[in-house]
């Protein structure tokens, strides 16, 4: 996922910078590009106009979320790229166990940091929400590179 587009020359630089990716790029798949400690999934799994799934899209694509977060059954933390995915986790987290959703429900924002269940039975893992390294944050300032590392170091504190 990300692969060849500007988004992912972002996000996979930073994961290299956080010793999340061998490498810092990904241009193709089979380019040798390998992830420790991570794994990226997504919401939405197209792309539809504008770049807004809709809520029947998002309903489509939750199965396949629910079951990925479902095996990865030692993942400690979840990095949300933009409020679609953060709320994807929340509403996923709903799913599996209402009662651990923190009250009120968690705001996104860059750097938002909560505790949520994604597991039936499994500990809570940190969910952490990062703008979405799209070129309309990135070319804006909206996102830099010295945020998005701050998170994905953060994940690593976590992890570690």
């Amino acid at each position: 996922m990300f692969t060849g587009d500007d988004s992912g020359n972002w996000l996979y630089a930073a994961l290299n910078r956080a010793g999340f990716a061998n490498q810092a790029a990904s241009t193709l798949a089979g380019d040798g590009l390998a992830l420790r400690d991570a794994f990226i999934t997504a919401a939405a799994r197209c792309a539809p106009p504008d770049n807004k799934p809709t809520p029947a899209e998002l309903a489509a694509c939750a199965p396949f979320l629910a079951r990925e977060l479902t095996l990865l059954d030692r993942a400690l933390v979840v990095v949300a790229l933009g409020q679609i995915a953060w709320n994807a986790a929340l509403q996923h987290a709903r799913t599996v166990d209402p009662d651990s959703l923190p009250t009120p429900r968690p705001k996104f924002g860059h750097g938002a940091e909560t505790r949520v269940r994604v597991r039936a039975g499994g500990a809570p893992v940190t969910l952490l929400g990062s703008y979405h390294p799209s070129r309309q944050n990135t070319n804006t300032g909206r996102l830099t590179r010295p945020m998005l590392d701050a998170v994905l170091l953060r994940a690593r504190e976590l992890v570690e």
